[in-house]
């Protein structure tokens, strides 16, 4: 506190930098915060490994830390970054163990463990038991943590854990070795099994939201939340696109399917002909509500397809109505078209004189994860709701389909690159900024196989060759090309 009054009595009225926040409290609290600056000074996000060894003779544990972080423009090699890794030790029953550092004597059971060193290890003394540790509660540091959990003890953390953080961490790496473990199947042209492990902790997950009357309803659909194509895509080192959808597809589908029931009593129970109220509780249960309906719409069953119908008709907000309308249209089929050709027919009857709700309308259609809707895209175009000058609407179409649909964008004929391509150069001499900012999902080139990179690099070279190209579009280019 003493340090903020400083900082507020010596700069205020004042334009001031990060700098002068740092300096008042080094000057305060006696600090060198010269390390903590290189969040500042270095660019990228650090990665911190943890390794873990229990020595039950001696009743200790150890947990070792290695961070590093990946090269970057100008900058081959970091120095260790200052992470903060808020930590828990939990029993067999799910409960805080008593933390004893080496060489201290003060306990605590959340500890913020310290690292400064690229590779640091932490002794903790008279742990009776093997612990499963929770680390980075809380979210203290904005880093990538790899933990050689197993998943076992990723579906104890997932059902024990008091920390809302760590649990959805924990259900995401779950989901993501599972993912995984399918992603190899389609590899080698097996059929795609699931591990029945991730369906018994979503079992849990749903289960808790009945049984448990104080559950926190917005954490639990945020915990059915399988990782999305977009982060999938992110960790990996080259991005296959269409096995990354397929077998998200397949996990979602199969989860729907094995636990229909409970998802359709999920969602019975949180739908509710009340008048419409604004309140954290309500907003919970409107999230778990349209999620379960989500993940059953996959189920191509006309019972839930009514059950979107008559949520859409009778939604006295724009949450439900949008949701239910979001659930058909990425999940079409066949059994769905006409029902979902007349709700899109209506709501943009409905609301076409809000230029928002509009513009949410059209980015819904682009976005949707399916293949083949570029036609669908190229349409919206000449739809009287779309306005080629105006930066939002151009932003709910070409950027949505781009940035959102990755299965359609990056279809292997190279008509989502060709589509973005002509875009940019119609956009290019009227507005320069816009179409230099669609360009983005091109830059990324780098990410996909050789036969997209080839595509893609194509296309930018198109763009590279026309007469009268805008700086703003040729710099963006440039530095996308430069090798």
């Amino acid at each position: 506190r003493q340090a903020t009054d400083l900082y507020f009595s010596r700069f205020d009225g004042m334009a001031v930098t990060t700098e002068d926040f740092i300096c008042c409290m080094e000057e305060i609290c006696g600090l060198d915060l010269g390390q903590f600056r290189r969040w500042y000074t270095q660019a990228g996000t650090p990665r911190l490994a943890v390794k873990r060894h229990y020595d039950a003779k001696a009743q200790q544990y150890h947990l070792l830390f290695k961070q590093d972080c990946p090269p970057t423009p100008g900058q081959p090699d970091k120095q260790p970054f200052v992470i903060p890794v808020t930590t828990a030790l939990l029993n067999a029953k799910g409960q805080h163990m008593p933390m004893r550092m080496a060489g201290e004597s003060s306990i605590q059971t959340t500890r913020v463990l310290q690292v400064t060193e690229a590779e640091q290890a932490f002794v903790f003394v008279n742990v009776g038991e093997e612990p499963v540790p929770s680390l980075l509660r809380e979210f203290s540091a904005p880093v990538r943590l790899q933990v050689d959990y197993s998943r076992e003890e990723l579906m104890f953390l997932l059902s024990h854990d008091s920390d809302p953080v760590s649990r959805w961490d924990a259900g995401q790496q779950l989901a993501l070795q599972v993912m995984g473990d399918c992603m190899e199947q389609r590899r080698k042209g097996l059929p795609l099994e699931l591990d029945q492990r991730l369906v018994v902790a979503w079992e849990k997950i749903l289960r808790s939201a009945l049984d448990e009357p104080a559950v926190d309803k917005a954490m639990i659909a945020s915990l059915l939340l399988l990782p999305s194509e977009a982060y999938m895509a992110e960790l990996a080192e080259v991005v296959e696109v269409d096995i990354v959808h397929d077998v998200r597809e397949f996990v979602r589908r199969q989860l729907a399917r094995q636990l229909r029931l409970l998802l359709g009593d999920i969602y019975h129970a949180n739908t509710s002909s009340a008048a419409y109220e604004y309140s954290s509780s309500e907003v919970a249960r409107r999230s778990l509500q349209n999620t379960a309906l989500n993940y059953l719409m996959t189920l191509e069953d006309p019972v839930w397809f009514n059950a979107a119908w008559l949520q859409f008709a009778n939604a006295t907000n724009m949450t439900d109505e949008s949701a239910a309308l979001r659930a058909l249209v990425n999940n079409p089929c066949a059994a769905n078209a006409t029902l979902r050709a007349e709700l899109l027919n209506d709501f943009y009857q409905k609301w076409k004189h809000e230029s928002l709700v509009v513009e949410q309308w059209l980015a819904l259609q682009c976005a949707a994860p399916v293949r083949d809707n570029l036609a669908q895209v190229q349409a919206l175009l000449t739809h009287e709701a779309y306005d080629g000058r105006n930066p939002n609407k151009i932003r709910s179409v070409v950027g949505a389909f781009c940035n959102s649909n990755a299965v359609g964008f990056h279809a292997l004929d190279g008509s989502g690159y060709r589509f973005l391509a002509d875009q940019v150069i119609s956009l290019n001499l009227s507005n320069p900024q816009i179409a230099s900012r669609q360009l983005t999902p091109l830059t990324r080139w780098r990410k996909y196989d050789q036969q997209r990179q080839l595509l893609m690099k194509t296309e930018l070279l198109r763009i590279r060759a026309e007469a009268d190209l805008s700086p703003d579009v040729f710099e963006v280019i440039s530095k996308s090309l430069h090798e």
